[in-house]
């Protein structure tokens, strides 16, 4: 998924894609989700921010 294996147990993971068809499906349905939540945003909203402030606030007085 993210290119992180040794060559050696990389072409070991292909090789059983390459045998396992319910394997293959399964990790094709994964490199659609990562590739979707790559495109997500990654900050919360500037109101949710000043929310969670505002509320933090509460516990100074």
């Amino acid at each position: 998924m993210y290119n992180e294996l040794p060559a050696d147990e990389q072409h070991e993971v292909e090789d059983a894609l390459l045998h396992d068809p319910e394997l293959a499906v399964a990790c094709a349905d994964l490199l659609l989700a990562q590739q979707a939540l790559n495109g997500l945003a990654r900050e919360p909203k500037a109101s949710t921010t000043a929310n969670i402030l505002q509320y933090s606030r509460t516990f100074l007085r």
